[in-house]
Order: C-alpha cells, then structure tokens, then sequence
C-alpha cells in the first residue's frame, strides 16, 4: 500500500547478498522523513511517506542491534486524522539480486515481533514488489500480513477475501485489487502471528500459479514493517529478523 517512492528507496540497494555481518550494537534512531540505516546486509527505513494525511503525528525508527544475520530493530509512532489512510511504512529491507520469480528457489524469512500502544489501527506486513524488467515503476505487489490491527484492512476491490488458502503452514485470506495501475494481492493471516516461520516464495508461487502472474516478472524489493493508520504512543519491536534469498 505504498507508492513508487518505497520501490525507488528500496531498488538503489539491489545487489547479491553479501557474508553475514558482525555483531553490531544499538544505533541512534532516526526520525526524518526519508531517514535509513544500512546495518549489513539489512537496510532500515523511517518512510514516512503517507504524512500529509495526518492532522498531528510523529515517528522515529532504529537499529537495536545485529548479530550474525539476525537482525533487531524498532520504530515508535503517533498518529491522527486521515482516518482510512496509511501514514508511513518503517520497514528493512534485505539487499537481494533482481531475479525473475522463475528463478528464485526460496526467500527463508524468520520474525518474531511485539506491538505496544494505545488505539493502534494498522498492520504487520512483508511487502513485495516487481516488474518485467525489474526496473522502473512496479506492476505487482504481494503483501503477506501478519497481523490486521485495529480494524486495518488491504486494498481490495470488494472487500471481501478472493481465496482462503494454506501457506507456510497458516491460514490467509486472500485479497485482491488496484493501487493505481499496480495489482496488489494481499494475504491476511486468520489469527495474529507474532513469530513467522516461513518461504515467502509460496506466496509468489500461489499468485504466480492462481492468480495469472508471471513467473517473468523480476523481485524488484522485499520488505518487512508496519503500516499505521492511527494511534498514540505505539511502539513495533522487531527482536529476531532474518531474511535470504536463493
């Protein structure tokens, strides 16, 4: 549920996953708009890029730490106004090869996250970008949620689920519609999960062989963050996140 702006952030780190870092220690959090840390191979945004529909909020972000390649990271935000309206997507992003799906065996994930905060209306989200050349404005989206707080809920054309299917070993509802040109599908977990376990290339797969996708388009970014709608004091801890791709 972002716009081209996710992408073009996320695009200038695309290269091979490199040799796991070294165990590295709490950073300063950052609060700007467009703000980042790149901590191995992991690239932390703030991204603050649906502000201007709040009427007063605020949110900064961190790294609390990385060991081999488990990462450890945080963001805090308040929001108001805009009801309906996504204001900011705080996310990693993992540096990965552009790759068509056709050619990508697996993208191993782990999470384990915890969520603090009054009134909080938003999600827990991986979010998957790509194209046919890998480049320019993306074509398609899969957002795999793992948690709908508050009433949050994916773009959708009817609001109603297209599929409820089995992957990584969990129930989703499957959603479908347009964010302008780009067709966005959305897996909605049935119940929260707070510690993910999975191959995201099920999800790939599933709307590459269900949905008409093409196995030719190219994995442009892969993130994994919160989406807030509106709250106060709220606060998104990430303990153990790790994602590669082969």
């Amino acid at each position: 549920m972002k716009f081209s702006t996710v992408f073009t952030l996320a695009s200038t780190a695309a290269i091979a996953l490199a040799t796991p870092t070294p165990t590295i220690q709490k950073r300063a959090d950052f609060c700007g708009t467009w703000d980042s840390a790149t901590t191995g191979v992991y690239t932390v945004y703030n991204n603050l890029w649906g502000q201007g529909s709040a009427s007063s909020g605020s949110q900064c972000t961190g790294v609390d730490g990385l060991s081999g390649s488990t990462l450890k990271w945080h963001t805090k935000w308040s929001w108001a106004g805009g009801q309906g309206q996504v204001k900011s997507y705080a996310n990693v992003v993992t540096k990965v090869s552009l790759k068509a799906l056709s050619a990508i065996s697996t993208i191993p994930t782990t999470w384990t996250w915890s969520y603090s905060g009054s009134d909080i209306v938003g999600n827990v989200a991986y979010d998957i970008f790509t194209s046919a050349s890998g480049s320019g404005s993306s074509e398609y989206e899969i957002m795999i949620w793992l948690a709908a707080l508050g009433g949050a809920g994916p773009i959708s054309a009817t609001g109603s689920p297209i599929a409820t299917v089995t992957l990584a070993g969990k129930s989703w509802k499957l959603y479908y519609g347009l964010n302008g040109s780009m067709k966005v599908y959305s897996f909605v977990a049935s119940s929260q999960i707070n510690s993910f376990n999975g191959n995201l290339m099920e999800f790939a797969n599933y709307v590459t062989s269900k949905q008409g996708m093409p196995k030719s388009q190219v994995l442009q970014s892969v993130g994994a963050g919160t989406e807030p709608f509106s709250g106060s004091n709220a606060v998104l801890t990430t303990t153990a996140y790790t994602l590669s791709l082969t």
